[in-house]
């Protein structure tokens, strides 16, 4: 099964059912759609190459859709961050900058700086949201770690599964999407829910880019901070479905100006893998974290309203409907331009970047497990959430919570 960027959850090619289906549904984003114009909250079709040619085929010629009966929810959320904080004047005593400088362009005061395992702390987030969610560990069948900083460079959901103590050997996997990890993480967790039959999946974000930051440079070091945020999302009637409708989308072109790529070493001394033979690599390591920031700020302001609109289009939902705008805490003007955009009133808007800063794909779920901790997200809220990033990608979702 796999997703594309209109919303759509597709099926691999099946058998015709020889007539039993009539060819009488209308494919929305957010789902099916019958002729009585009732929407049907199931994100699956059966979509193949040419479709649009197979118009009024014989139902030997066609291809039917498979309906899945399952939606899912958000029923718990849990947040975790380094002892470790870091001022605005803690910064101006290592690099030229100063408080007001900072707060003024990025709405940042503090941040947290990870001097531990990234593991650890995408733990204690896991069992937040468990213990909210009111799930054993043992009823976990998939985590989905959303992270570009693992432990270890082949993942480290493998790790937070055997940290966690699950039993039953659950399926564990990362996401690397960066600052757009979690909205890819919640899509994915979607998708194992509607076409592969999961209960309960533990979407992790979490991020140490304290790790690949240039504490020299003024224009990046101020921003960053370490963090990991979690939520359950349980498998539910499909009446119930509460994650309604995603806009997913990525321009590797945008790359010059977000990255952190893989550098080689330029001397000849013997590198960290061992390699003496005379060609590369000569040393495993990756560059520190790249940024054109004003790039960036054009590209998401640009972006993440279009992204939004278009996920509530699917959802059949008015930007009135909105309870809450949720995006990636990156820059408090990038807050503030998209709201304004959509003329979303500030006081709708989730906001906790002055204490954290950056967290990349720790930031939405960290925000909203403060603001369902401190009663401002309410069950059955609507929450349009964003996140944007490195890659480029971005993407947003709506979702009700609870």
């Amino acid at each position: 099964m796999a997703t594309n960027a209109s919303g759509l959850f597709t099926t691999p090619t099946v058998p015709s059912l020889r007539g039993k289906i009539k060819p009488s549904i209308r494919i929305f984003g957010s789902g099916f759609r019958s002729p009585d114009g009732i929407s049907k909250r199931v994100f699956c079709s059966s979509t193949f190459e040419g479709a649009e040619k197979h118009v009024g085929a014989s139902p030997s010629e066609s291809r039917a859709p498979r309906l899945v009966s399952k939606g899912c929810k958000l029923i718990g959320c849990g947040s975790a961050v380094p002892s470790l904080k870091i001022s605005n004047d803690d910064l101006a005593k290592v690099v030229d900058t100063n408080d007001e400088w900072i707060s003024v362009r990025t709405g940042i005061r503090n941040r947290r700086i990870l001097s531990e395992s990234l593991t650890a702390l995408a733990v204690e987030a896991a069992l937040k949201a468990l213990e909210m969610a009111e799930v054993d560990v043992d009823d976990v069948d998939l985590i989905l770690m959303c992270t570009s900083s693992p432990d270890d460079l082949f993942g480290s959901a493998p790790q937070v599964q055997k940290a966690l103590g699950c039993k039953r050997n659950p399926l564990a996997y990362d996401i690397t999407a960066a600052c757009s990890g979690f909205v890819m993480g919640l899509v994915s967790a979607a998708c194992h829910i509607r076409g592969g039959g999961f209960k309960n999946v533990l979407v992790i974000g979490a991020d140490a880019l304290s790790r690949f930051v240039d504490w020299t440079d003024r224009g990046t070091c101020i921003l960053f901070g370490d963090a990991a945020g979690a939520v359950l999302v349980q498998a539910c009637d499909s009446e119930d479905d509460s994650l309604l409708a995603f806009d997913l989308h990525s321009d590797g072109d945008g790359n010059r100006h977000l990255n952190a790529a893989f550098k080689e070493s330029e001397t000849d001394e013997l590198g960290s893998n061992g390699s003496v033979l005379g060609f590369p690599p000569r040393r495993a390591s990756f560059s520190c974290l790249q940024m054109n920031g004003k790039e960036v700020f054009r590209f998401a302001v640009r972006v993440v309203p279009q992204s939004i609109e278009a996920a509530l289009a699917k959802a059949g939902l008015p930007t009135s409907s909105i309870d809450w705008l949720l995006l990636h805490q990156a820059n408090q003007r990038i807050l503030d331009g998209v709201s304004s955009r959509m003329q979303i009133p500030s006081e709708q808007v989730i906001s906790n970047l002055a204490n954290y800063g950056n967290t990349s794909a720790a930031s939405i779920p960290l925000a909203l497990d403060e603001a369902v901790r401190s009663g401002k997200v309410k069950p059955g809220h609507t929450i349009a959430a964003a996140g944007f990033g490195a890659g480029l990608t971005w993407g947003s979702t709506v979702f009700r919570w609870g």
